[in-house]
């Protein structure tokens, strides 16, 4: 019985190194892919691409009968947090993005729709 009960240890010894590196490229794969970065623009974030182009167009120019543009004096005169608040809680068609989005991907969608504004 002890002899048995040894090597179950060595066989979970052995284990052990490869499956905390395992879980440490996951962990690092899972940290890197979370938000783009910010200096990516708009319209590349895949983030915008997967949850926004589909109203506000592929170039954020807005798409007739769907989301307005977010290159107008409009969105250009909001603040980050009404920004923020709209992506968040919704706003009239717009559903909201509470718990589909994190709080990064949010804040990186305002300043890059703040950035295409000011070009």
């Amino acid at each position: 019985m002890a002899a048995k009960s040894i090597r179950t240890r060595s066989a979970l010894k052995k284990l052990t190194c490869p499956l905390a590196a395992c879980s440490i490229l996951f962990a690092l794969g899972v940290a890197f892919a979370q938000t783009p970065p910010a200096d990516t623009t708009l319209t590349a974030n895949t983030v915008y691409e997967k949850n926004c182009a589909k109203c506000h167009g592929k170039t954020a120019e807005g798409r007739h009968f769907a989301g307005p543009s977010l290159i107008s004096e409009k969105s250009a005169s909001m603040s980050a947090d009404d920004q923020r608040n709209i992506i968040t809680n919704g706003k009239g068609h717009m559903p909201k993005f509470t718990g589909k989005l994190t709080p990064d991907e949010i804040d990186t969608l305002v300043k890059q729709i703040q950035v295409l504004n000011k070009k």
